[in-house]
């Protein structure tokens, strides 16, 4: 039997390749810094519809994830490097309720000073994603593991996480 096209749509693929998702994270940064800079009041929307979607789909209907997944990853001359999807899911789903906050606060308080404040946290989160490789929702999601509120079961390869980056940390260090 042939799968539904809305099973084939919904669902967040179990590997995510940290080039396409650090594409994605420069782009939030600048559609956010716009945002913010050219009181782009619509395009909190935007930036909401981005990140729901892509927690319920990962890239396929996010304009930003086929950009990225698509187009630019294909065309850049960087090595694919896997990471396990559920942590990307995690931030994608912090990044979803910073934008929705962000986009109730400005359509439905009319409170787009706040609403920046919000867009200027997740500029933060998703600089350091973008520009450092440190995805800050991937980093609470293994806290999260570790601490027990999640159970190990919701992402068995990220049951080692602390161990990638302790050697992650240490073939840094010995550079």
């Amino acid at each position: 039997m042939a799968p539904s096209s809305r099973s084939s749509l919904i669902g967040f693929p179990e590997t995510v390749n940290e080039v396409s998702a650090r594409i994605v994270a420069t782009g939030v940064v600048l559609m956010a810094v716009a945002t913010i800079a050219l009181d782009l009041r619509w395009m909190t929307l935007v930036l909401a519809y981005g990140f729901v979607t892509r927690v319920l789909s990962g890239p396929r209907l996010s304009p930003l994830g086929l950009l990225a997944t698509r187009v630019l990853t294909p065309a850049l001359p960087f090595r694919e490097r896997i990471v396990a999807g559920p942590p990307k899911r995690f931030a994608q789903g912090i990044g979803a309720a910073f934008t929705l906050t962000a986009a109730v606060l400005t359509y439905g308080f009319d409170a787009f000073g706040a609403a920046q404040v919000v867009l200027g946290v997740l500029v933060v989160a998703a600089s350091l994603e973008a520009f450092a490789g440190f995805c800050l929702g991937c980093w609470m999601f293994a806290l999260l593991i570790r601490a027990r509120v999640l159970p190990e079961r919701v992402c068995e390869e990220c049951n080692d996480i602390w161990a990638r980056l302790e050697a992650r940390s240490s073939a840094a260090a010995s550079r």
